[in-house]
């Protein structure tokens, strides 16, 4: 089998910000888990009473399920299935599909790049933080949604969710495109 085929410049490179979120993801997770207390007591009604309308705040919070704590209370015996063996699963599927693949466009390529490497920042978390995954940046919403504030997240989780949108937004772009082009065909060979 000839992996110069799968292994292109164009499919290598953009594995660059893979490793970019994932080494700045755990840079700060580690500088909250390590300098910044998980909130409690007097300090933190003070910082809350302070920061609590603004639009941006730094918390450190822990997340021992996935997005929103979905799966929280979930038997302790299927979590590390559910939140180590599948998500490993699902981006060993994405990568295979990735490199064996020439459906990816230059921007979508770079999209999944940022996908895999928030996927991994995450893992990394439940496999080597026992305490969960280590959430930090709060952001106010205004109601929308129901909600005051988002759920707090991390590097890893918005470059998941921005990744996607993106990913999301070319997918729609090139299916409309390619939808206008065979109508294009369709009526040149009616005419």
């Amino acid at each position: 089998m000839n992996l110069q085929k799968y292994f292109t410049k164009e499919k290598v490179l953009p594995l660059s910000l893979t490793a970019g979120v994932v080494l700045l993801d755990q840079i700060t997770k580690a500088i909250i888990a390590k300098k910044w207390p998980i909130p409690e007591g007097v300090f933190f009604r003070f910082i809350k009473d302070v920061f609590e309308n603004g639009f941006l705040h730094i918390v450190h919070v822990r997340n021992k399920a996935i997005a929103f704590s979905l799966g929280e209370n979930l038997p302790e015996i299927i979590k590390p299935i559910a939140f180590i063996v599948f998500p490993i699963l699902v981006l060993g599927f994405l990568l295979w599909y990735y490199f064996t693949s020439d459906e990816f466009n230059n921007v979508q390529k770079w999209a999944v790049a940022g996908i895999i490497g928030g996927g991994i920042g995450n893992i990394l978390d439940r496999i080597f933080r026992p305490d969960g995954v280590v959430d930090f940046i709060s952001v106010r919403i205004y109601g929308l949604f129901g909600m005051e504030r988002w759920p707090t997240f991390n590097v890893a989780d918005s470059s998941v969710v921005v990744c996607c949108i993106l990913l999301f937004i070319t997918i729609f772009i090139s299916y409309g495109k390619e939808k206008a082009k065979v109508k294009v065909e369709i009526d040149e060979q009616e005419t």
